[in-house]
């Protein structure tokens, strides 16, 4: 009965509205960045209020509509967009602008230390995460233009054979640390092909490529022509690694954030080798997906 009161028109146009900017810009990201570049300013800087609508159809349904939280949504991907486009003007080079750093804080802190769930109902605070990554996209892609990003999910064989490469790397280190730490438990089940597939492509879409957008595609990006290649490879992964502190745990997850910033090392190798955020995503799902099935 729960589930059912989830599944609302309401929630299901909400959900469409709020995947369909990170999906077009994924399948579509030249075009998308030419067609936004055509827009007034003002309608640039503007357009990403829009990432409210969701927020309201979601609470109206639910009757937890709150004014802050709508200001909220309306106003921050406007900031973002606002502060993106100064970072594009004043640097035109792209080595990292105070605002782009002040952009990555934000989205970073308020989703791993959920800030803004409070404004959803219950099991719907995904929603959250969806929005501040399409407010992201529209920020970094549409409006900064970062070069060699490598947003584009219509993915090469290239990029398969890329992540799977790096995968085969790190797993006999992250299975032979994990073991040996405890924090991996192998699970002898055979779950069928669908699970696995759905398991996998549910991983590489919302989990995934959401975190390889923050990380190699933004972060390491823009770190890269300050830090240089080894740098910014080396500090992106420890950054990644502690974004995991709190996960699976209540206290600090020690082994966690040690084997996620391992990790990290492997799905920035995916991203640089052509700068493709499909093939480091691939490397990230991968891994996920053998863990959530095998490990855990």
């Amino acid at each position: 009965m729960e589930t059912m009161a989830l599944v609302t028109p309401l929630n299901l146009i909400a959900a469409v509205l709020a995947l369909v900017p990170y999906l077009v810009v994924a399948f579509s990201p030249s075009s998308s960045a030419a067609r936004v570049r055509s827009w007034p300013v003002w309608t640039r800087i503007a357009a990403p209020a829009a990432l409210a609508i969701p927020y309201v159809l979601v609470a109206c349904g639910a009757g937890v509509f709150r004014w802050g939280w709508f200001a909220l949504y309306a106003l921050l991907p406007v900031a973002i967009a606002w502060l993106l486009g100064d970072a594009a003007s004043v640097d035109a080079a792209q080595r990292g602008n105070w605002r782009d750093f002040l952009v990555l804080i934000t989205l970073g802190l308020a989703v791993d230390l959920r800030w803004f769930e409070g404004a959803w109902p219950a099991h719907l605070a995904v929603f959250n995460k969806v929005l501040l990554l399409d407010a992201g996209i529209y920020g970094f892609v549409l409006i900064r233009e970062l070069d060699g990003a490598g947003f584009d999910l219509r993915l090469r064989l290239k990029d398969v054979g890329i992540g799977l490469r790096e995968w085969a790397f790190y797993m006999p280190i992250g299975l032979l640390i994990g073991l040996g730490l405890g924090f991996l438990h192998p699970h002898r089940v055979w779950p069928g092909v669908l699970l696995i597939a759905g398991a996998w492509f549910f991983t590489f879409f919302f989990v995934a490529v959401p975190e390889e957008l923050f990380f190699r595609s933004w972060l390491e990006n823009l770190l890269e022509k300050r830090l240089g290649r080894t740098g910014s490879l080396l500090l992106t992964s420890c950054l990644f690694g502690l974004a995991h502190f709190n996960k699976r745990a209540a206290h600090f997850n020690w082994r966690y954030v040690l084997l996620a910033a391992l990790a990290g090392v492997f799905y920035g190798r995916a991203w640089r080798s052509e700068r493709r955020v499909g093939a480091s995503a691939v490397t990230h799902a991968t891994v996920d997906a053998v863990w959530s099935l095998w490990l855990r």
